[in-house]
């Protein structure tokens, strides 16, 4: 038997959707966004407008950093306690929807502790109800958080990014208004659009792929490479759109399946070296495509999505596409020197064979996974 949720409450899509804001009836929000991007581009104060049109007071938190922190958490936490809101809502990239989510779980449940919550998630000791509503707005097409049961937050002590799985973190609404990414640059939609491409193709090679989950993943993965260079180059509004939605549905995909190994070693790269997750995710992507092809199913499924995407091979596709995003190839060419990546690989060793990697196709030995990931630092062939 196995269960499978799609969305919280709703799903509220189209131009213009950021106004259903105006609908809702909560008395308090904790609005929690990112660096300015928001604010820039008026979004932020579109949303403050609408909730204060229904008569809702609103705090806003502002300024999450790309990889979301256990410091940052509390600090919003303390915030949040002293402002005793019934609802948060999250504007902006990944980052500041998961740091939200991060602040929500523990003022929603205070006796749980921050440096122990990944054992307590393990435990089963997180409730899946919670009295404090949840809603989340991405202004990027890439994370999929606003329909997903987990945040991702990182304890930069121990450089290790911490997955958090557990209903209760499931947004109540997502909104989904694709006129918010417009204001995205190049950079920040190649990637996104790679990180959601990445949650689609891992969770449909995934082992627990199920009939609903697959039809929704290679769905997303035919839009994101049909749609995503337009979005880059043209940034239609047609396109972002495309996009916006497309990263959800590969967003619900995967939280119903799970994910693999490029998420296990982008998690390490990217809280060792402080990197953006799109980015590490669309580096490694393809190296780890090639490896898991030697299962027989994954490469079966691999086949399939060649003929429905109309491409010789889809593992080139990609890679393809990566190129013609001007993303780089491998980490030796994101600036991060030799002497960096070898003073961090036995920490780098160590963390990649954590989270998503458990669940990987194929088992994952920590040789094997040595070799991978020299492969994914000097953009070598995979020949083990």
């Amino acid at each position: 038997m196995k269960k499978l949720v799609f969305s919280g409450k709703r799903i509220v899509t189209g131009l213009g959707s950021l106004a259903y804001l105006k609908e809702l009836t909560y008395r308090r929000a904790f609005l929690v966004t990112g660096g300015n991007s928001m604010r820039n581009s008026g979004a932020l104060d579109r949303a403050v407008g609408y909730l204060n049109d229904t008569g809702c007071v609103v705090m806003v938190w502002s300024g999450i950093g790309k990889n979301p922190t256990f410091r940052e958490v509390e600090e919003g936490l303390a915030a949040m306690q002293e402002f005793q809101p019934d609802v948060v809502v999250a504007i902006g990239g990944g980052s500041a929807m998961d740091a939200a989510k991060g602040m929500l779980l523990f003022y929603e449940f205070p006796q749980l502790k921050l440096e122990t919550v990944l054992e307590q998630n393990q435990k089963g000791l997180i409730p899946a109800e919670r009295r404090t509503g949840l809603v989340c707005i991405p202004s990027t097409s890439g994370t999929g958080s606003e329909v997903t049961r987990g945040t991702v937050l990182t304890d930069t002590a121990k450089q290790l990014k911490v997955p958090i799985m557990t209903d209760c973190l499931r947004p109540d609404i997502a909104i989904l208004d694709a006129e918010l990414t417009i204001t995205m640059p190049l950079r920040v939609a190649a990637e996104t659009g790679m990180d959601a491409l990445t949650h689609a193709i891992e969770a449909y090679t995934n082992h627990n792929l199920d009939d609903f989950d697959e039809g929704l993943c290679k769905s997303a993965m035919e839009g994101i490479l049909k749609w995503l260079p337009v979005s880059c180059k043209a940034a239609t509004l047609e396109s972002r759109e495309k996009v916006h939605n497309f990263q959800a549905m590969a967003g619900i995909g995967f939280a119903n399946v799970g994910l693999g190994m490029v998420h296990g070693i982008a998690h390490a790269y990217g809280a060792i070296f402080n990197l953006d997750h799109g980015l590490t995710n669309a580096i490694i992507l393809p190296y780890v495509l090639e490896y898991n092809r030697r299962d027989a199913s994954v490469g079966e499924k691999l086949k399939r999505l060649s003929y429905h995407c109309e491409c010789e091979d889809i593992v080139t596709r990609i890679r393809d596409m990566r190129r013609e995003l001007n993303i780089a190839a491998c980490f030796a060419e994101t600036g991060m020197t030799r002497d960096q990546f070898e003073e961090k690989f036995d920490l780098l060793l160590d963390h990649s064979m954590l989270g998503a990697t458990k669940v990987n196709p194929v088992k994952m030995t920590p040789e094997a996974m040595e070799k991978m990931i020299r492969t994914v630092y000097y953009g070598t062939e995979i020949d083990f």
